[in-house]
């Protein structure tokens, strides 16, 4: 008879400990990045910070901007 008892599930509890973790911060990263103004992450305090966006959103509006400004420009020659 051993006189360690043998460790049993340990492994299968352990591996659904780690993906909920994993999935739960993915989740919440992921919200952060698309979502949350950077103002919010970085608890800095700004008058306009319901103007800003998450960092995705903030990217595709500089980009939208961007089209604007050459289409308008594009117009202008024509």
């Amino acid at each position: 008879m051993p006189s360690i008892a043998p460790i049993t599930g340990k492994l299968r509890k352990r591996f659904w400990l780690d993906l909920t973790t994993a999935l739960g911060l993915g989740v919440s990263a992921g919200y952060a990045f698309w979502s949350v103004p950077p103002a919010f992450l970085l608890r800095h305090s700004n008058s306009h910070s319901r103007d800003r966006y998450g960092v995705h959103l903030k990217h595709v509006q500089r980009q939208e901007e961007l089209y604007l400004r050459l289409e308008r420009a594009r117009q202008q020659e024509q």
